[in-house]
């Protein structure tokens, strides 16, 4: 069932909310935020070929897979989208997200500008692609080496990625500088609720239109 305007009772479609960035921009913290703050939003659990770490619990972070079982998954075309990220497979399983859209529920996804392609491509007019950027790359640097969890090649090899994917923020629908983590956040939950109230993703709209032009007949004020 879609979800309902609490006041109104419009039935609407759920939204494929997308999050990129380049690593250490401040993605997965704005994601946390919001989802704490939203709690009609559910997240996408991706599936890895990577290690479990410590503390992490299958189905939880993610569904930890073998190489071999990711391949075949992926010849069964049961992901939404899948990319190579850092000499491990990530992808998004289809049948959860399916049944969450059908549901009406907002669906958050932390994926790259490969995912956010391949989402775009399959699910159009339901995925909203934001990408959050760092306020020059100087200050990205000194954020990933503030953190003080990579060795200087990860370092290294996380820039280079970093230009690499700025030069695709011309595939996204929205660009928010992260100069501070809590305006980024407000933005990028102003993009969630405008996004929320598009026409388009209100099917209820229509039986409510047509009711006031029934009203506007009974008040003869109907010009047609």
């Amino acid at each position: 069932m879609a979800q309902r305007d609490s006041k109104f009772e419009f039935d609407r479609r759920g939204v494929l909310f997308v999050l990129s960035s380049p690593s250490g921009a401040g993605k997965s913290t704005i994601a946390r935020k919001l989802l704490a703050a939203e709690p009609g939003m559910s997240v996408s659990v991706s599936a890895t070929t990577r290690p479990m770490r410590e503390g992490e619990q299958d189905g939880r972070e993610y569904h930890f897979l073998s190489t071999e079982e990711f391949k075949a998954r992926v010849a069964r075309h049961e992901f939404l989208e899948w990319a190579h990220v850092f000499n491990y497979r990530y992808g998004t399983p289809r049948g959860p997200v399916k049944q969450m859209l059908t549901e009406g529920k907002d669906v958050l996804f932390d994926v790259d500008w490969q995912g956010a392609q391949q989402l775009f491509q399959l699910e159009g007019g339901d995925v909203v692609r934001v990408f959050i950027v760092p306020p020059s790359l100087r200050e990205l640097e000194k954020r990933l080496r503030d953190r003080a969890t990579d060795s200087e090649d990860v370092i290294q090899y996380r820039m280079k990625r970093a230009e690499r994917e700025l030069s695709h923020w011309d595939g996204y629908d929205y660009v928010v500088v992260n100069d501070d983590l809590d305006r980024c956040f407000e933005k990028v939950r102003n993009i969630l609720r405008a996004e929320r109230e598009k026409r388009s993703r209100k099917p209820g709209l229509i039986g409510f239109i047509r009711e006031r032009q029934e009203e506007a007949i009974e008040m003869g004020l109907a010009t047609r």
